[in-house]
């Protein structure tokens, strides 16, 4: 077990930030959280500044909860009314994480029209059909599998993961990954705007599904992904959004670039703290 203290001036929530739905591998068990992570098996657990964790290193801890980004002046930047400043006071610590692009990706794809359980049971069961067994010193689990392994699966073997018509997004677009090393850095590397159109040419993955991708999986913090919630918060504080009706793309477009407009550079963490107090 290792130890790790936060600075004095670095406010962090381990409870926020694991909790607030960005991430559905992770699980509280007797105040300890226990996640899979970038095909790590990781236990947690905080007590005022105090960081105890095994199954990773220190350099891992400080870059996948986001430690070293300065979360004051970043909220700072979007407090810019009493809403977010609400949302902001309560969830106060909350960090985005840097999730694997990967395994952001496929999380994202799973997560479309499910619940938080049944994302869970999807990729657990994806996770344990074909991905790599870790090993530690206080459990057992199964890594995300690698677009190779879910590529040279047939598409009946994922629809077996309760997987549904997301099963053929799942298949094909593990394939083109598998086959393009280098297919990460076309998204990392653009700005946002093309970062987007780069990542939309995957099946499967539309306007939110992408902005989730970008924002937890590739830290295109300028990204604002809207969900039924999202748009019932925006038109509920800034009166933008059309609740009542099916969210359409235009909607969509509308209340996403509202959101980035009017709260800047991070107007992804804007979204997370305002979705976190839904």
């Amino acid at each position: 077990m290792d130890c790790f203290f936060v600075p004095e001036n670095t406010s962090f929530s381990l409870s926020e930030t694991l909790s607030c739905g960005q991430v559905f591998r992770w699980h509280e068990i007797n105040g300890w959280w226990e996640g899979i992570a970038h095909g790590r098996l990781i236990r947690v657990r905080q007590k005022e500044n105090k960081i105890e964790y095994s199954g990773c290193d220190e350099d891992f801890l400080v870059y996948y909860f986001h430690l070293d980004a300065d979360l004051e002046e970043i909220l700072s930047s979007v407090n810019r009314d009493e809403h977010i400043n609400n949302a902001i006071k309560e969830h106060f610590g909350l960090r985005i994480l840097r999730q694997d692009p990967w395994e952001c990706l496929l999380t994202y794809i799973c997560a479309q029209n499910a619940n938080i359980p049944f994302i869970e049971r999807m990729l657990s069961n994806m996770s344990q059909l074909c991905g790599d067994k870790i090993t530690t010193e206080f459990g057992e689990g199964f890594a995300y599998p690698t677009p190779y392994h879910l590529s040279n699966l047939c598409q009946s073997d994922i629809s077996g993961c309760s997987t549904g018509y997301r099963s053929s997004y799942i298949c094909e677009t593990a394939y083109e990954i598998s086959k393009d090393k280098k297919w990460s850095e076309k998204i990392l590397k653009p700005d946002y705007e093309q970062a987007r159109k780069e990542i939309m040419k995957y099946k499967g993955i539309g306007m939110k599904v992408a902005d989730c991708i970008l924002l937890f999986g590739f830290q295109k913090y300028e990204a604002f992904p809207v969900d039924r919630w999202v748009d019932r918060i925006m038109h509920g504080f800034y009166g933008i959004g059309k609740p009542d009706k099916p969210l359409s793309c235009g909607e969509y477009e509308k209340i996403r670039k509202f959101g980035q407009e009017y709260f800047g550079r991070y107007a992804g963490y804007a979204q997370e703290y305002l979705f976190a107090g839904r």
